[in-house]
């Protein structure tokens, strides 16, 4: 029993000594590991007379339950005093005060598409969205492309396995705007589009469109040429001439390029529109009949006029980026950059 007497002030003795984890793992295993001094003195049982051998036992798990429960409290105190001191050593951050990192911003083509938007409503035409992922009727022959057109070559379209294809032009959803809302009519429609596109600083395999139309009785080439002269001479902040040359496309007739006066020279020529002084923008006309007519529309009653615009293109012009790529590049930075430009 003196033995155990003198194990229990040594450790009172080296208790109070303990100020780290460190320390205290070592107590426990100098008191209870497998060669500790309460494990030997277990051990020690069989020295014992029989008469106090049941006392003796005793006594160690006592003494063995006491240190263990010091040692356990101990553990829990320096637990916390460490915790609490790596509280008070670590950098305090004040979350009210602002980040050091400038907010988001639209993407190019986001503020491009809004800005465009903003001018045709205030003209009277309606926004829709379009799908996708289309049929080959709304994506061809809805828009007067035959199933022989090089368009629906499979080098140039993405087909699914149901048959339908990722949109390859906004034109895609002129059939069914013109069954929903019939004539007379006024609505644009941006969209991404797809096409399996060799990737180079001017093509993209992933792009976005504009397509709008106006329909109504009347309609001339003169409208088109009036509110396309509009729309641009708002979108680059200044007035600008438009020109038209023929051009062929399955779903106007006739059919158009426009071209504008380059809005960075005043059309003296610069390295933009490749000292031309024009810029070509989009493909528009007059709606095809046959058009019409599978819009649910009488040609013989109504006319209108279509038009495309590239919002990727418009957008790298806006903001001078010189690589098509860079729009569904994702790097933060540059994008970021351009709209400093």
């Amino acid at each position: 029993m003196e033995i155990l007497d003198n194990i229990l002030k040594e450790f009172d003795i080296e208790y109070l000594q303990c100020k780290t984890m460190e320390e205290c793992n070592a107590l426990r295993v100098k008191y209870l590991g497998k060669s500790g001094k309460v494990t030997e003195a277990l051990k020690e049982i069989k020295n014992v007379p029989n008469d106090e051998k049941k006392a003796y036992g005793e006594s160690v798990n006592k003494l063995k339950v006491l240190i263990e429960g010091r040692i356990s409290d101990l553990n829990v105190k320096l637990e916390e005093e460490a915790y609490q001191k790596e509280l008070e050593d670590m950098e305090r951050v004040d979350l009210t005060v602002p980040a050091k990192e400038s907010r988001g911003s639209l993407h190019p083509i986001t503020i491009t598409q809004h800005k465009i938007e903003e001018v045709f409503k205030s003209m009277g035409f309606i926004i829709e969205d379009g799908n996708e992922i289309e049929t080959e009727y709304n994506n061809f022959e809805a828009v007067n492309i035959p199933k022989n057109h090089p368009a629906r070559d499979m080098q140039d379209t993405f087909y699914l396995a149901n048959g339908q294809v990722l949109k390859t032009h906004t034109s895609a959803r002129q059939n069914y705007i013109m069954r929903k809302y019939g004539a007379p009519l006024k609505a644009i429609f941006p969209g991404r589009c797809f096409r399996n596109e060799e990737l180079d600083a001017s093509h993209e395999n992933t792009f976005f469109q504009l397509e709008g139309m106006m329909i109504d009785k009347d309609i001339s080439i003169s409208n088109l040429i009036y509110f396309m002269k509009t729309m641009l001479s708002s979108v680059f902040g200044r007035e600008v001439k438009v020109r038209l040359r023929p051009g062929f496309f399955p779903f106007v007739e006739p059919g158009f390029e426009l071209d504008c006066s380059c809005p960075y020279c005043g059309g003296s020529g610069c390295g933009v529109c490749k000292r031309s002084g024009w810029i070509e923008l989009c493909p528009c006309g007059m709606i095809h009949p046959k058009v019409l007519e599978m819009g649910g529309i009488d040609p013989n009653e109504y006319q209108g006029f279509a038009f495309g615009l590239g919002l990727s293109r418009m957008a790298m012009m806006n903001f001078e980026i010189n690589d098509i790529r860079v729009l569904n590049g994702g790097k933060l930075k540059t994008l970021k950059s351009a709209h400093t430009k």
